[in-house]
């Protein structure tokens, strides 16, 4: 089990939704929910979108594509994704590194070129109920056989879903005609507030799950999901070449002095973890240092100067560009860091406090995932664990 926990919340039932992978004996709840996070991404966490279950599968076929087509990964002995993969035709001519995790567009589209009727009807027969039973776990506890509590399951979701809020209800009450999920609109809001975290739990269980089934097999981390592709970094670059303008700064690895024409930017949570380029997490530094610190988790002895640094660049930043712009370059820090807005982010103390809250779990989450940790830059350019 990880030791991640999720963000609390008032609003929906986080003990239920920890409880999802229990008893889990194939990949398809890994699948399935890792799919829900990644449509709700992709569709920008619409309140009111609902998902086919033909949809899910096309997700669902192409998360588990990856790791089984270029690294044959076993999902399980008495997994049916594999075989279901191979009988389908899948034409890919898009290079593997041009892919991007959150779009998978030409692959989608490829898989649902295919009859896929069969591996409909037969994630039908029980993820899209099984999930959601720990949600409303009280009341299917009357039935006692599984297809009874499946067939059910409809109902009872569509009855209790504004009182007891599973995840999602189906477009019917009845088995026979579900064929669609819709997510419970706090849900929605509780995955899009949380997401990185959120995503972040399920892939480390989903990696447990894979790691025990494929224990000779190294670096199972690195082969479960697709390289993204790296955004630009041009807005964030110009953001700090403008605070270097107006305020001198040094570098918090090496303490020496940056210039502002040779800066380059240091995701202080790697790149490779958070697979983002947003503000709050870029800083700084030179090439050396951010070539020396690679995929590594910085020491804990760099993280008041980490957020000094932040402070200063939203202090400059805020003296120095227009009001709508400042607003514009800080949504990420407001979201992201949860404050309540953005001129507190001004405020020292609430955005080391916002950091701490906000960093120190997705540390935590990084260390489990196998990143390195307790990084320190050495002049020589090695590093240290």
């Amino acid at each position: 089990m990880s030791s991640l926990q999720l963000p609390e919340s008032r609003e929906v039932n986080v003990a239920a939704l920890s409880q999802i992978f229990n008893n889990t004996t194939n990949s398809y709840k890994y699948l399935f929910f890792l799919s829900l996070l990644d449509i709700l991404k992709r569709e920008k966490f619409q309140v009111s979108l609902s998902l086919t279950f033909e949809n899910i599968v096309i997700e669902m076929l192409a998360n588990a594509w990856y790791p089984h087509n270029y690294f044959k990964l076993s999902f399980g002995t008495q997994d049916q994704i594999a075989n279901k993969l191979d009988s389908l035709q899948i034409q890919v001519t898009e290079p593997i590194l041009k892919f991007t995790d959150s779009e998978k567009s030409s692959l989608r589209q490829s898989i649902k070129n295919n009859n896929l009727d069969s591996i409909i009807a037969d994630f039908k027969k029980n993820v899209p109920f099984r999930l959601i039973r720990p949600f409303l776990e009280e009341q299917l506890r009357e039935f006692d056989v599984n297809y009874e509590v499946v067939k059910e399951t409809p109902r009872i979701a569509d009855q209790y879903f504004y009182t007891d809020k599973p995840l999602y209800r189906f477009n019917a009450t009845n088995f026979k005609d579900s064929n669609e999920i819709l997510l419970h609109p706090d849900w929605v809001q509780y995955l899009q507030e949380n997401y990185v975290i959120v995503r972040g739990w399920a892939s480390w269980e989903w990696l447990n799950y894979m790691q025990k089934r494929n224990p000779n097999i190294p670096n199972v981390v690195n082969k479960l999901f697709m390289p993204q592709k790296r955004d630009s970094l041009t807005k964030p670059t110009k953001y700090w070449k403008t605070v270097l303008s107006h305020q001198d700064l040094n570098c918090i690895y090496s303490t020496v002095r940056l210039d502002p024409k040779q800066i380059s930017l240091d995701h202080y949570l790697p790149w490779s973890f958070v697979a983002h380029d947003q503000l709050w997490n870029l800083i700084p530094t030179t090439q050396s240092v951010n070539s020396s610190k690679s995929n590594n988790l910085p020491s804990s002895q760099y993280f008041s100067n980490f957020v000094k640094l932040q402070h200063i660049g939203l202090t400059v930043s805020n003296q120095n560009i227009s009001r709508q712009k400042w607003l514009k370059e800080t949504e990420s820090f407001v979201a992201e860091l949860k404050v309540n807005q953005a001129d507190n982010l001004l405020d020292f103390d609430i955005l080391f406090n916002a950091y701490e809250s906000t960093v120190n779990p997705l540390i935590s989450l990084a260390k489990n995932q196998g990143f390195a940790a307790n990084w320190l830059y050495i002049r020589d350019n090695s590093t240290q664990s």
